[in-house]
């Protein structure tokens, strides 16, 4: 059973289950989340909606924001999966992503509707939360927080920033005197 948050929003009660994604630094990843539960507009189709997701670092507090790759048959009612990519000048409508540092961040998941043709650029989808476009069928909508968590980034193996070299044990005796 997972861990979950309870928030009430607009006088109607909405669950949010607490999932905690692990990924290693420079590396791809997915994440299988639950957003149908908590979905805001439901009067658009599945196809028509795209999330805007929020990484908050806990060490340093530093923001990103990436739209990632998802396909109309993989929001499921039970999960959404979304695919991050690395890359080293990462694309934020792209799914592009470089986390750094490792460590523990936040993620909020913000669902974005759009009534018209589902395109994912600058001029056409929000970057951020708070964003608001020019009214058009073919601009993307915050709608609102659909779930939200925590991602333990890890470092890929031989980047740590602290790395250890293991010498061999000595074949002879190794003493240590007093004062030398």
């Amino acid at each position: 059973m997972l861990p979950f948050s309870f928030i009430n929003q607009t006088e109607t009660d909405f669950f949010y289950y607490i999932v905690m994604i692990q990924a290693y630094t420079e590396t791809d990843f997915k994440a299988y989340l639950s957003t149908e539960d908590n979905r805001i507009n439901t009067s658009v189709a599945k196809t028509q909606i795209r999330h805007l997701v929020k990484l908050i670092n806990d060490m340093d507090g530093s923001i990103d924001y990436v739209y990632p790759i998802e396909t109309s048959n993989l929001i499921t009612d039970r999960y959404t999966e979304m695919g991050f990519y690395y890359f080293s000048t990462p694309d934020f409508y792209g799914g592009q992503v470089n986390l750094l540092p490792s460590g523990y961040w936040k993620y909020e998941v913000y669902e974005v509707s759009w009534i018209g043709t589902v395109t994912i650029t600058k001029d056409s989808a929000p970057s951020s939360e708070s964003d608001v476009l020019e009214p058009s069928d073919d601009n993307g909508v915050v709608q609102g927080l659909v779930t939200k968590g925590k991602l333990y980034l890890a470092e890929k193996d031989g980047t740590e920033q602290v790395q250890y070299t293991q010498h061999p044990e000595p074949s002879g005796t190794n003493y240590i005197y007093y004062g030398q």
